[in-house]
């Protein structure tokens, strides 16, 4: 009740004072009681409570410290780090090998593609004519090969006749030669008989008029004597017949009748003669001969090309003759336009040359394109690296073969990605610029450069964790650990002769399609 009273009491206190307050009078315990208020001291809490907080924050002070500070005090020791990084990879830009009217586009951007899938097609109607029409420049070569060879053998015929003719002639030649000599010898015989008979028919007329021989003997001497020299005279006439048949004067200065040059068998005008139809048809056979090579030379040449067969010697002839060796050129060439007339009609299905995703794609059905014209690109899911720019002051402990810890601004720490230490940069950004710094201007200001250096990823599977080109990355360097793989623990790759390029098998195109 008491305590009921009092709280009465303070109501109706509160309420006078209010009005007071609002008539403008003081209220004389509100007067009074404020100096006692003023001095009254604030209550503080007991003192084991504020102990007992100090130290539950001391304990969370040092788990803090135990948990997060430790581990990043010795990541901080043992790593380099920087956060200018980001992944990067191959691009592989698909471009038009023929022009044309683009068929079919089979993708879209961000689809994924395997290496050899069709990825667009271009219309085949041209290129197929086109090679319907090297195909028939191929068949009509094959014809005029065959017919340039028939040719070949038909001169080998008259080269192998003209060969027969030439010796010919020589033996002819040699044959008049001997039976001059053998006319010679003959009017020789004949003069020793005329001689004979003379001598028998002076004798005969000495003794005619002492009646020793009968006039029937001196008849038959007288007789003899006139065959014999008619017999001298026709010798005579035989050699000088056979000298002109053969170019040389009837009478010779020297007076001697069978005195025949050593070279006439090569000179003769029937040798030459063949010798000259012989080097035209050798010619066509792609055979040279001079004019100035004697005829039993060419001969003896034949014969020398394969021990003696001539056939064989005009039969390998073939091969060499200008107008086959034309007509080969002729096909080879329509082949080789036959060859790329069916490259053209499969460059017209373009196809993925990677694994990747396809990217800024730029071609619809019904547009025309030119050679080289970029249609499409395909970003590498498995060729991509990170590049991480670190200051020139952070590369004294860099090493190739050094493990990489790998944190990707898009997966936080939900995942860290393995790496190691590929190569360096041989040139800073600054350096590689499209317009480098010129310090020779006078404006230097030193400024801390960085280089870039290239980090392959380890164990990256793309179906798992995709990492997408151009992402940030914050990775770690581990300096103290001890270097791995090729090259491990220096700042240059070593030197790898590059093997001989050798050409890919053709695949069919489209097949995986």
């Amino acid at each position: 009740m008491v305590e009921k009273q009092d709280a009465g009491n303070d109501q109706s206190s509160r309420r006078d004072a209010t009005r007071r307050t609002e008539e403008g009078v003081p209220d004389e315990r509100t007067t009074e009681s404020a100096p006692t208020a003023a001095v009254r001291p604030a209550r503080h809490p007991p003192r084991w409570i504020q102990r007992l907080a100090i130290g539950v924050l001391a304990a969370l002070a040092l788990t803090g410290i135990l948990i997060f500070g430790v581990p990043w005090i010795r990541l901080t020791l043992n790593t380099v780090s920087t956060d200018d990084a980001y992944v990067n990879g191959h691009v592989t830009f698909v471009a038009a090998r023929v022009s044309g009217q683009i068929a079919r586009v089979l993708v879209d951007d961000n689809n994924r593609v395997h290496k050899g899938d069709l990825l667009a097609q271009l219309d085949k109607e041209p290129y197929e004519d086109e090679v319907a029409v090297k195909r028939a420049a191929v068949d009509t070569a094959k014809a005029d090969l065959q017919a340039a060879i028939a040719t070949v053998r038909a001169l080998e015929a008259q080269a192998r006749s003209l060969r027969w003719k030439l010796q010919y002639a020589i033996q002819d030649v040699d044959d008049r030669i001997a039976v001059l000599h053998a006319r010679v010898a003959a009017l020789e015989k004949s003069k020793a008989t005329l001689k004979l008979a003379q001598l028998d028919f002076n004798r005969a007329e000495q003794l005619l008029p002492s009646d020793t021989i009968t006039r029937q003997e001196y008849d038959r001497r007288q007789a003899v004597l006139s065959e014999s020299q008619a017999e001298a005279k026709e010798a005579l006439a035989d050699v000088r017949q056979i000298r002109v048949s053969l170019g040389l004067p009837a009478q010779p200065q020297s007076g001697d009748l069978g005195e025949v040059p050593p070279d006439l068998d090569q000179t003769f005008a029937s040798v030459r003669e063949a010798q000259a139809a012989l080097i035209r048809a050798a010619a066509q056979l792609g055979v040279v001969h001079s004019y100035e090579q004697l005829p039993k030379q060419m001969v003896e040449q034949f014969e020398e090309l394969d021990h003696g067969d001539v056939n064989r010697t005009l039969a390998g002839l073939t091969a060499n003759a200008p107008a086959v060796r034309e007509a080969e050129a002729k096909l080879e060439t329509a082949n080789r336009d036959l060859v790329q007339a069916k490259l053209n009609l499969r460059y017209c299905d373009i196809v993925a040359e990677i694994d990747g995703v396809v990217t800024r794609r730029n071609v619809n059905p019904g547009n025309t394109v030119q050679v080289g014209q970029s249609l499409m690109a395909i970003r590498s899911l498995r060729d991509i690296w990170v590049d991480a720019n670190f200051k020139e002051t952070q590369l004294r402990d860099l090493r190739i073969g050094q493990s990489v810890d790998l944190y990707v601004d898009m997966y936080g720490d939900r995942h860290v990605f393995k790496g190691r230490v590929s190569g360096f940069t041989m040139g800073t950004g600054s350096t590689l610029a499209l317009l480098p710094a010129e310090n020779a201007t006078g404006n230097f200001i030193k400024v801390v450069q960085r280089l870039p250096v290239r980090i392959e990823l380890e164990g990256y599977d793309p179906n798992n964790n995709t990492l997408f080109i151009g992402t940030s990355v914050v990775p770690y360097v581990y300096v103290n650990k001890p270097s791995t793989g090729p090259n491990a623990g220096k700042f240059l790759q070593a030197y790898v002769p590059s093997s001989p390029a050798v050409d890919p098998p053709q695949k069919s195109v489209g097949a995986d399609k």
